[in-house]
């Protein structure tokens, strides 16, 4: 019998959770909802300041912002801990496979990203049509780049979907839903109001200190800050953002410390779950 290599099996691993996630009714949800808000936030762009119409690319990037770093990281937790926590005996069956546990888990991870972005792709690309359509082109470079930053996202917590898993394997998914839901809570909710409660307490440098750390330590406010000075510079920035700005004296800065946040919380969540996976007894 030959045995596969780790390539070969991380692209079939890959193809099969691919169309399962495509095939799976929380995936295509997923998709319809996220067209359905996206194209809300475009037709509703200009209500709140009396006018009527569709916004341009650009603002409704800007608007899209906060729904994405909401909604992906959600999406990317639940599912990813679906698919990735299957039960005692459907785990002892495939990891018993003659290929090894890490790439098992890069290749359904993979597969996951593809059929997510895919989902995006969809929700993304409807809002993108009626905007070219009503607005013209205007803005696109903006549009594409937070679609850029939806991806980013959506792998980053898909690896944190991993970890969880890797740790619950073989236990009662209920549980491991419930830490995902933690997990999110504390990334996207919880960590803000907890750093600006602080931040509020402590002398004007100290506080400062907080803010740039909260930016490149919480991968949900690292992808914020990134799309934000992609698309609108400094004008749309939070306390925490311009005290990052004020920092890296320039946005150059910023973005070099932003590009190398994202890039460790890509690749350290994937491999500490294939270290937790390799020690799990199935």
């Amino acid at each position: 019998m030959t045995i596969p290599t780790n390539l070969a099996v991380v692209r079939l691993c890959a193809r099969l959770e691919l169309s399962l996630a495509v095939r799976s009714r929380w995936t295509q949800i997923f998709a319809v909802v996220f067209g359905a808000l996206s194209l809300a936030v475009a037709l509703s762009g200009y209500v709140m300041t009396g006018g009527y119409g569709v916004q341009d690319f650009a603002r409704t990037a800007v608007s899209l912002v906060q729904l994405v770093v909401l909604l992906v990281p959600l999406t990317a937790l639940l599912i990813g801990v679906l698919a990735l926590s299957p039960d005692r005996g459907a785990a002892e069956l495939l990891f018993s496979q003659p290929a090894s546990r890490s790439a098992i888990l890069f290749g359904q991870v993979l597969g996951l990203w593809e059929a997510l972005v895919a989902a995006q792709a969809l929700g993304f690309g409807a809002a993108g049509l009626v905007i070219y359509n009503q607005a013209g082109e205007e803005g696109l470079g903006a549009f594409v780049a937070l679609f850029g930053a939806s991806a980013l996202l959506t792998a980053i917590f898909l690896g944190f979907a991993a970890v969880v898993s890797a740790g619950s394997m073989g236990r009662r998914r209920s549980r491991a839903l419930a830490l995902a839901l933690v997990t999110w809570f504390v990334a996207v909710v919880l960590f803000d109001l907890a750093v600006l409660g602080a931040a509020t307490w402590l002398p004007s440098g100290y506080a400062s200190r907080l803010l740039i750390s909260s930016v490149l330590v919480n991968p949900v406010d690292a992808t914020r800050t990134g799309t934000l000075l992609l698309v609108e510079g400094a004008a749309a920035f939070g306390a925490a953002s311009l005290a990052l700005l004020r920092f890296t004296r320039g946005t150059t800065g910023a973005a070099i410390l932003i590009t190398a946040s994202l890039a460790l919380w890509l690749f350290v969540p994937l491999a500490w779950a294939a270290w937790k996976l390799k020690r799990v007894d199935l």
